[in-house]
């Protein structure tokens, strides 16, 4: 199990504690004392292992409709590593997500800036 609390920093802005608050014997959840922010880490095992680290965010915002009105809205990031039970390493496959991230956080994170405006 990975240690209690986690933290994550987003892009520009402060750590946030993420104390765990459910495990079982594949995942764990964490989450800020807020409610806004929530990581689970899990993992399903059978022909193919995967493996998903997905971060929820939520925030109070104007509502684009009513601007005396405020409401809840929300968010989700996620990786899913889908690695055959055999055939790859821990260090092959880590070597695939290493790709992954640096060509995603390439540049100031320009590719996920890419895919975020539509671009294919």
């Amino acid at each position: 199990m990975l240690s209690d609390p986690q933290s994550v920093t987003p892009t520009g802005g402060g750590a946030v504690s993420l104390p765990a608050i459910g495990r079982s014997e594949n995942s764990s959840v964490y989450q800020s004392a807020d409610g806004n922010t929530k990581l689970t880490v899990s993992h399903t095992y059978g022909k193919r292992n995967r493996f998903q680290v997905r971060l929820d965010f939520a925030k109070i915002a104007a509502d684009p409709l009513i601007s005396a009105q405020n409401i809840k809205y929300s968010m989700s990031t996620y990786m899913v590593m889908d690695v055959p039970i055999t055939g790859f390493s821990v260090a092959e496959a880590m070597a695939q997500v290493g790709g992954l991230l640096a060509y995603l956080s390439a540049t100031t994170n320009a590719k996920v800036t890419s895919v975020l405006g539509g671009e294919t």
